[in-house]
């Protein structure tokens, strides 16, 4: 009887991973807020600079520090979102169920992933 394969977590073990989420949860609004500030602020210098092109070069840095600020505030969301996504799988129990395989997903994938909806084996075949 000790040998049957587990088909979801405990609760404890539920809890744990949404200790967990709700960390990470915290961290990434915390750098959201960051990155939405640092989009937000003027990029002048308070310089009145009259040379054409160091002004251009300071423009087109600044753009594209705005386009790499923006992609990372978009993973952010992103990683956000999945997170927030397996909290409703902790409330409803399915947290940690791959959803192709149907078979539980290692804790260890989970802790280091905790938003992964995929067990190793099932991501693996995706390519």
């Amino acid at each position: 009887m000790e040998n049957k394969e587990k088909t979801h977590y405990s609760d404890k073990e539920l809890n744990e991973f949404k200790e967990l989420i709700t960390k990470k949860i915290q961290n990434v609004k915390e750098e959201l807020a960051f990155l939405t500030q640092s989009l937000n602020s003027s990029y002048s210098n308070g310089t009145d600079d009259t040379a054409g092109t160091s002004k251009v070069l300071e423009d087109a840095s600044a753009t594209m520090e705005k386009e790499q600020i923006n992609q990372l505030a978009l993973r952010q969301k992103k990683f956000l979102e999945g997170l927030e996504a397996a909290l409703v799988r902790i409330g409803n129990k399915t947290y940690g169920i791959c959803r192709v395989t149907g078979k539980l997903i290692q804790k260890e994938r989970l802790m280091a992933v905790p938003h992964a909806t995929l067990s190793m084996e099932a991501k693996l075949n995706q390519n």
